[in-house]
């Protein structure tokens, strides 16, 4: 009886993300583009037919989780193995006994969290086991493994792309751990769906952290003499030292800063732009989607007018994937900066929107002949590709060769401006309709 106690003592003092770990797929919350019915990984863990596989994702998406599932299914032999606290010598001691496994007919499983840990003596170790069928090898990371896996590993491996999960999910995560026995269920909880929904936005993905501060909450909620707990919003507020956590990434103050964000930087107001960044920044805006609409700036407020900008807001978009909150502030204030100082030109997001107008009402123009491809006999029999000029044989490079429809020949829809670098593809297009005209071109 005192055994049963003190394990249940025990179950009782884990963390509530520990006692909430899903035990079977249908528990497991996210990532239905693997585990939804009929879905490949899905079918993979159902029938027991599992091969070496990278879970690659951020942290708190269920990795590890899946490993367990894995485990818990499968009729291999499962060896969980951690890249943190283990050698050459440990991976040689568990290699000899799954060859030993293999001899008598039974598979082995070896589960590496973290294995972008490994380095690359210590992960080449591995490849002969993998390769012979001794081992099946299931790795998790949080890093590309392009970069960090072994590329002879890598090439035995199927990698499974875990995403962050989304406000919803966690959100029905959030409810769960208050109803189930294993979390708050036996306890009389109040709290917000509100609150609920700012605890998941402010966990950015990450199932764990924001089971962590739903258990921080509840242990610091207000109670009253029959027990029943209530979570506030102060409570929130007091374990996340952020006043501005129930900021609304989906209500009218997201689209105004967003917008006031957007507008500075097209009006060359460096300060306001990264007041605003710091804005949503603080308020627990995602930085990925500030770098997204920054990427998109970079080509329809700046443009050619200076190339070199959406370079800067693609790098740091990666650098916001790479290294997340907060760090990456500062990579985000450079390419605001540079945004908002860089001279600017709206020329190719007129030019898209005239020719989409034209795409929509025109969807039937037949692409010219001579531009067409012409893989087969009959295609060249039809003038598929005849006439074709290969403007790289010519000695200006150019051809007077016409590539839009008959019924648009001549239709202008880029319109260079004067600004910054732009300037020069102006003069440059000059030259080159000039040329085509003065060639016979229209």
């Amino acid at each position: 009886m005192a055994e049963q106690m003190n394990l249940f003592e025990d179950a009782a003092s884990l963390p509530l993300a520990a006692r909430l770990r899903p035990r079977t797929l249908d528990e497991f919350a996210g990532q239905k583009h693997l585990l939804g019915e009929g879905k490949v990984l899905r079918r993979i863990i159902e029938s027991d037919k599992v091969g070496s596989m990278i879970f690659w994702g951020p942290p708190g998406v269920g990795k590890t989780t899946l490993a367990r599932i894995i485990a818990n299914r499968t009729r291999a032999k499962f060896i969980d193995f951690s890249a943190v606290t283990s050698g050459i010598k440990e991976i040689r001691q568990v290699m000899e006994q799954a060859e030993r496994n293999r001899r008598f007919g039974e598979k082995t499983i070896l589960f590496v969290d973290e294995i972008h840990r490994f380095n690359k003596a210590q992960q080449d170790a591995f490849l002969p086991f993998v390769e012979k069928g001794s081992i099946i090898l299931i790795g998790a990371t949080t890093e590309n493994p392009s970069f960090e896996v072994n590329g002879a590993l890598l090439s035995r491996c199927k990698v499974f792309v875990l995403q962050a999960l989304r406000t919803e999910e966690l959100v029905a995560l959030l409810k769960h751990a208050l109803t189930d026995e294993r979390g708050f269920g036996g306890q009389d909880v109040e709290i917000a769906d509100e609150l609920l929904e700012a605890i998941a936005r402010f966990a950015n993905g990450d199932a764990r952290s924001a089971l962590s501060t739903l258990e921080m909450a509840v242990l610091n909620g207000d109670v009253a003499a029959d027990g029943k707990i209530t979570v506030t919003r102060g409570t929130i507020e007091g374990i996340t030292s952020k006043k501005s956590l129930l900021y609304d990434k989906t209500g009218e103050e997201h689209y105004n800063l967003i917008s006031a964000l957007h507008k500075s930087m097209r009006n060359s107001d460096p300060d306001a732009a990264v007041y605003w960044l710091a804005r949503m920044l603080e308020a627990g805006e995602d930085p990925l989607y500030i770098a997204r609409r920054v990427t998109r700036f970079a080509s329809e407020d700046v443009g050619l007018a200076d190339p070199r900008a959406l370079e800067i807001a693609v790098a740091a978009y990666q650098t916001c994937h790479f290294i997340g909150m907060p760090e990456c502030t500062v990579h985000l204030t450079q390419a605001v900066v540079y945004m908002a100082m860089a001279p600017k030109s709206n020329a190719l997001y007129v030019a898209y929107g005239r020719a989409k107008r034209d795409a929509q009402e025109m969807l039937a123009e037949p692409v010219p002949l001579v531009i067409r491809n012409a893989p087969t006999k009959l295609m060249k029999e039809l003038d598929y590709g005849k006439g074709y000029e290969y403007a790289h044989d010519a000695a200006e490079k150019l051809t007077a060769m016409q590539c839009l429809p008959d019924s648009l020949a001549g239709k202008e829809y880029y319109t260079p401006t004067e600004e910054g670098v732009e300037a020069k593809y102006k003069a440059r297009l000059a030259e080159i309709k000039r040329w085509k005209k003065e060639h016979g071109g229209k």
